[in-house]
């Protein structure tokens, strides 16, 4: 063939273009290179056909391995793998190949011969996802910090709150000894005393207030007057068995000038003086017939006769008795009124005996020594438990005026600032009379108890007064009853009985 100069011009422009093709796919790769992300082209059979430095760097020259075997260590990645995007996708996803993440960008074109190829262009982002998993971490920890805290801080308003009941719960208690005139305990039967005071105190209605001595009647009257419509007025006290039978009457009604021996003028008498108030009479039950009488007309009329009148006058008091006589039996032997029982029985407030509120006993204890410790200007600041069981055993006869004389000839002969067993001196009261009286509460309240209770009660009173006698010897104690030791320790162990504490004082 002769070269024309055609010819040659034709080789010379198709050498150029050669050339300047060559100078393109250069300066792309070029470009390629130098980029920080990872450039991958996989054909449609997921060969990789082409990869830049960047990626060289990463995964190392696996130009013709397939993409599983060079990315995914030869692990089916089907699941992950970028080439299963949808075509024409160029969404920018994130993915796990090996231990890296990255973001990954599918972009799939058509070749130079119309090769189906998928350019891949990965991030690195194992960084910013190790900040990100440390930041989640932090986060749940503050999360976790943060409950821990929440519930501290609740668990310590419900401490505070707890704490707030027990201080108004405190507050009350010293309200309530406050408002209850000298009445301590906190016991369910004191609290339904105080309950039926408060309801009944704003009456004008009669009270009567029963209960063995020392059990404080005198402290209820004073209670129920307090809280009624009457505080602000007179308020007198008439003990009716210190005051002579002939004496009484005049005492509570007055006399009209010569009405006696000595009347040189008309003299009001106490329920004169009392109106507009409150009159307490104590040990109502020990009355005589006649002084009765003249009491039921004042409580059915309002009206009194002085000793020696005959003009009625017009008295308007709220009457408060009081007896440690079971009234209902004696009317039934016929010294006191049916009548007169049925008026004083409108309204009856009956005091336990302390026996039968045990549970009091150590406010009382504390309240008495507090006092005593007081008025001889002692220095006991400690009250073993020891103690408060020995008072826990008695049985207290003389109920809570027993205990305040105990407490008070106590703290009076303690030597220390610590009660011991050797300052607790109990009373002795064992004569005829005070035996028949305890025998007698048995019988009455036999209806009450089992007759197992009864012998068990007797029996505990038997082995207390026979341990006393023989001032804590339990030897000899035994050997009065015909008993051995052993059987006799049993007995007092069936008791809560302690020889130490029964011991007689000289």
């Amino acid at each position: 063939m002769t070269n024309t100069p055609t010819n040659k011009n034709n080789s010379t422009e198709l050498h150029k273009s050669r050339a300047e093709v060559k100078r393109l796919v250069k300066n792309w790769r070029s470009l390629l290179d130098i980029m920080p992300i990872m450039v991958l082209c996989i054909r449609n059979d997921k060969v990789i056909e082409y990869l830049n430095q960047s990626a060289q760097k990463t995964f190392g020259n696996v130009r013709g391995q397939t993409c599983s075997q060079a990315l995914c260590g030869g692990n089916n990645c089907q699941d992950q793998c970028p080439m299963n995007t949808p075509a024409q996708s160029r969404d920018t996803i994130e993915a796990k190949i090996a231990d890296m993440y990255v973001e990954c960008t599918t972009v799939p074109f058509a070749g130079y011969n119309g090769d189906n190829l998928t350019m891949i262009l990965l991030r690195d982002i194992s960084k910013r996802k190790q900040q990100e998993n440390e930041l989640k971490s932090f986060n749940e920890n503050i999360d976790h910090i943060l409950r821990l805290k929440i519930d501290e801080l609740k668990e310590s308003e419900t401490l505070r709150n707890k704490l707030a009941r027990e201080v108004n719960l405190l507050k009350q208690k010293v309200e309530i000894k406050q408002n209850n005139g000298g009445i301590i305990g906190s016991s369910r039967k004191m609290r339904e005393l105080l309950d039926t005071i408060q309801q009944v105190a704003g009456t004008d209605a009669i009270v009567l207030i029963t209960g063995e001595s020392g059990t404080g009647k005198e402290l209820v009257a004073d209670l129920v007057r307090r809280n009624s419509q009457r505080h602000d007025k007179i308020f007198l006290k008439v003990n009716c068995s210190a005051i002579n039978e002939n004496l009484l009457e005049s005492d509570l009604f007055g006399y009209e000038k010569g009405a006696f021996t000595g009347a040189a003028m008309r003299t009001k008498g106490k329920f004169e003086i009392a109106d507009g108030g409150t009159i307490f009479l104590d040990e109502i039950g020990d009355i005589s017939p006649r002084m009765q009488s003249a009491l039921l007309r004042i409580l059915q009329s309002g009206e009194l006769i002085r000793v020696g009148g005959t003009t009625p006058v017009k008295v308007d008091v709220r009457v408060i008795a009081a007896t440690n006589v079971d009234l209902a039996k004696a009317v039934e032997k016929g010294t006191f009124r049916l009548d007169l029982y049925y008026r004083l029985n409108i309204i009856r407030i009956s005091l336990p005996p302390l026996r039968e509120r045990k549970e009091d006993i150590m406010e009382l204890t504390t309240h008495f020594v507090k006092k005593y410790r007081q008025v001889f200007n002692k220095q006991i600041d400690f009250l073993p438990h020891r103690i408060i069981d020995i008072l826990l055993q008695h049985d207290w006869p003389g109920n809570v005026r027993e205990l305040d004389n105990v407490i008070q000839r106590t703290v009076l002969m303690s030597k220390s600032n610590m009660i011991t067993e050797e300052d607790i001196a109990f009373e002795n009261v064992t004569d005829t009379a005070s035996t028949k009286s305890s025998l007698a509460n048995y019988i009455a309240n036999s209806s009450k108890k089992s007759l197992k209770d009864i012998m068990s009660a007797l029996e505990k009173d038997l082995l207390t007064h026979i341990l006393r006698e023989n001032k804590g010897n339990v030897v000899e104690a035994a050997k009065q009853l015909a008993m051995g030791k052993t059987a006799f320790y049993d007995k007092l162990k069936k008791h809560g009985l302690s020889p130490k504490s029964l011991k007689k004082k000289t």
